[in-house]
């Protein structure tokens, strides 16, 4: 068991490091099966507006990209049908969203990354699921939280 006193936070962090690095092991080979229509720069553009509509612009800070590069992005995610362009009042102010087919996408994702997960915490102990749980949640909780600035740990605070 880790040590959940503030003197063991570094090994917790070691462990949560190591756990994380599953979980991304288990997206990347989700979201990198043959089927997947786009590389991953542009699977993550399509996470981005699952949030909602956002300009271009936005999605460009969102992306830590220029606005060029996230306007070439959306014009390769557009043609294959996974986002749509609104216009705005004015020409300049361009609001992308997932299309249907992009949300279906993403839809199918999420269903192959639960049964995924699924698999791997049907192997563990209920005991031991029910304190992952409990602590992802006070994890979840606790990111959320300001830090020292006011900002949020998480980006989905």
């Amino acid at each position: 068991m880790v040590d959940a006193s503030g003197a063991g936070a570094a090994d917790s962090a070691v462990a949560l490091d190591d756990a994380a690095a599953t979980l991304m092991t288990i997206w990347s080979r989700v979201h990198g099966a043959p089927d997947v229509p786009v590389p991953s720069r542009q699977l993550r553009a399509l996470f981005v507006l699952e949030r909602g509509p956002v300009n271009v612009s936005n999605l460009a800070v969102e992306m830590g990209a220029l606005v060029s590069s996230a306007s070439r992005l959306c014009d390769r995610l557009e043609a294959a049908g996974l986002l749509t362009r609104d216009s705005g009042r004015d020409r300049r102010e361009v609001t992308v969203r997932l299309s249907a087919e992009g949300e279906a996408l993403l839809d199918r994702l999420r269903v192959r990354r639960l049964e995924e997960l699924a698999r791997v915490l049907a192997l563990m102990p209920a005991s031991a699921r029910a304190a992952l749980l409990w602590g992802l949640s006070e994890f979840h909780e606790a990111a959320s939280k300001p830090d020292d600035e006011g900002h949020p740990f998480s980006m989905l605070a």
